[in-house]
């Protein structure tokens, strides 16, 4: 690809359909088009729809499509759910959002044989049972994606971008990640072609660093409106559970750092507590001492007078809600000179102009977009987009200046699960079915490592599952794991922290029985005694004995209120968020034929005449619509 001045962008007019540009991309780079698209928000789902159409019509085509992370609205797998999500996915989503069409066709099996899908991250448990895309998967490192995308022959890209400046510039705006590094590498092998495709989005924000780009970056900009809504997550309830885990991650984040959170419940508790710490730094103190049955050498506590400066792959809803509370406020800035005397607290004439917040691509609710959109002129310079090459590593010759700016930095991330000598299981199973993907994780506990005031913690649930059924989540060993347990840190369950960096076998053996649930700690010990990793006098200490659901309750009950369900607004109404838990619990009740009828013959509809109402059961027609009235009473 030239990027000359010279180059000139070919701009489609508002009436020019979208087939249009699919026939000068295939007449510019011929019948086999490999596609490669943004994981996420950035994908132009109507462009890559016909791109699909026209390959399913013409079988002389082929086409590859290599991408990550393909967002589709929710898709309810029976009536009574319908009913419930129906509403919910209109309002979230637009009666009429564009699914990509290679997603339903292949929740159909019906993918046709000139075409392949490929991705190297799925949304959470969404590939789980499905071998197509299971057999597709390719687990690279976020770092490493543009590498293996030129390594399969891509030839075209396609992602969403922000409209023009008043300069005339572009920016890549949600999806800068994959797309600079691509850009580099592509220009770095000569005679490689690629064909770059912009779809300007009115509701995209102008993101500002890498991100902005010239007009020669693309080969064709689409100024055709793409008719759809950004991909908005909904805001999702946080169980004390999670409180628990993020509020153990907050005792770790060190006043003047830096910090990089990735998405879930467990990130947004952990936010929810660095907020709590800043406002009430009392509260957050006493809890601490009253949860806290692991010391830890990190423990950091107070207000945030310095602030943080962020810095991570995802930048997210997380990020605007320590802004909005005067957390994320320490800059840095591109020169190194400026950024130790910046450290150092020196007064500066530029404090104001720094960034803030670096990230490679961003995803969140449709609040957080809007937050972006509403930035002014002094502060949305101050949040920067990057490729993940310069965020995910400290490579690229300015490793001294990014050490220097990301100082003390806490890389926090969720995993599923820890074997007893400290390695994480993060994105998939033992038969190596894949639940999401390795994305940066491994990036970022490789930095934490490669910097000696860095640290890698990983949050996950001490334990999974209710009854009979409840199994731990820190584990003697897993046929597949994420993070190798030469990388291993700081590990975060609701129980509290282990530090396991630089420790032997038996110290991290040690360490982590003393967070995980009591009633799994016997039987791991024991298999440690077998092994000869731990000495057969050590006992169990009485605090982690007491490491229960129970006691958890118990020692939040005075500060309950402090961390509600939905600590930032819920997309769904009161109704509605009693309702979805109800119909979960319904479904796993249908296991069970014994606990099933017993619900029927508890259920009394009249006591849950609004709720019935809302599914369509408050005057049941039917004998199945009866019956579905008492069981959905029931587990209300």
């Amino acid at each position: 690809m030239n990027f000359s001045d010279s180059k000139r962008a070919f701009t489609v007019t508002a009436s020019s359909a979208l087939e249009q540009v699919v026939e000068r991309t295939l007449e510019a780079v011929g019948r086999h088009v490999v596609l490669g698209l943004p994981l996420g928000l950035g994908k132009p789902n109507r462009l890559v729809n016909a791109f699909y159409q026209r390959a399913r019509s013409e079988r002389d085509i082929r086409l590859d499509i290599i991408t990550a992370l393909s967002l589709d609205i929710p898709q309810p797998q029976h009536w009574l759910e319908e009913r419930l999500m129906g509403p919910i996915i209109e309002r979230q989503f637009g009666a009429d959002y564009p699914r990509l069409a290679y997603q339903v066709d292949l929740a159909e099996d019906q993918l046709p044989d000139n075409v392949t899908l490929t991705e190297f991250y799925f949304q959470s448990g969404a590939a789980l049972g499905k071998p197509m895309l299971q057999r597709r998967y390719i687990s690279s490192n976020y770092t490493h994606v543009a590498r293996d995308l030129v390594d399969r022959g891509i030839n075209v890209t396609a992602q969403l971008i922000a409209g023009a400046d008043a300069s005339g510039r572009y920016s890549l705006s949600c999806n800068p990640d994959v797309s600079l590094d691509l850009a580099r590498l592509v220009q770095e092998e000569p005679g490689r072609e690629l064909f770059s495709i912009g779809q300007v989005h009115p509701e995209l924000p102008f993101m500002h660093g890498d991100a902005v780009v010239e007009t020669a970056f693309f080969d064709e900009i689409v100024d055709v409106d793409p008719s759809q809504p950004l991909f908005g997550l909904p805001r999702m309830p946080v169980a004390l559970q999670d409180h628990a885990v993020g509020f153990h991650a907050s005792r770790l984040v060190a006043d003047g750092g830096t910090l990089q959170i990735g998405i879930g419940s467990l990130s947004d508790a952990l936010v929810h507590s660095l907020i709590l710490r800043h406002e009430a730094p009392n509260d957050h103190r006493r809890l601490r001492d009253l949860l806290a049955s692991t010391p830890c050498d990190l423990e950091a506590e107070g207000v945030f007078e310095q602030g943080l400066y962020g810095a991570s792959e995802m930048f997210m809803d997380g990020f605007m809600h320590l802004y909005k509370a005067g957390i994320l406020k320490r800059e840095v800035f591109d020169d190194i000179d400026l950024q130790r005397r910046a450290n150092r607290g020196e007064r500066l004439e530029q404090r104001g102009t720094g960034a803030i917040m670096d990230g490679g691509f961003f995803l969140g609710s449709s609040g957080f977009y809007q937050f972006l959109r509403e930035l002014n002129e002094q502060e949305r310079p101050r949040f920067r987009m990057h490729g993940v090459g310069r965020i995910n590593q400290l490579y690229g010759g300015q490793e001294a200046l990014e050490i220097v700016q990301r100082r003390h930095a806490r890389f926090i991330n969720s995993c599923m699960m820890v074997t007893a000598t400290g390695a994480a299981v993060s994105d998939g199973l033992a038969d190596h079915q894949v639940v999401s993907g390795v994305g940066g994780q491994y990036n970022f506990v490789a930095m934490a490592h490669a910097m000696r005031d860095g640290r890698s913690a990983l949050m996950l649930r001490a334990a999974r599952g209710s009854g009979d059924e409840r199994q731990s989540n820190i584990v003697w060993e897993y046929p597949h794991v994420t993070i190798p347990r030469h990388l291993r840190d700081l590990v975060v369950t609701e129980y509290g922290v282990a530090d396991l960096r630089g420790k032997t076998d038996e110290e991290c053996i040690k360490a982590l029985v003393g967070i995980m649930e009591a009633p799994f700690q016997e039987a791991l010990v024991d298999k440690a005694r077998k092994a000869g990793k731990l000495d057969r006098h050590w006992t169990i200490p009485d605090r982690a004995r007491n490491n229960t659901p129970d006691a958890l309750r118990q020692q939040f009950a005075g500060y309950r209120d402090k961390f509600p369900r939905y600590p930032y607004g819920s997309d769904f109404t009161d109704l509605e968020q009693r309702l979805i838990p109800a119909l979960k619990a319904l479904k796993a009740l249908s296991a069970s034929k014994p606990r099933l009828l017993r619900a029927l013959l508890s259920g009394r509809p009249v006591n849950h005449q609004e709720a019935l109402s809302r599914l369509g059961l408050d005057q049941p027609g039917s004998l199945t619509e009866r019956i579905y009235a008492r069981l959905v009473a029931a587990v209300l």
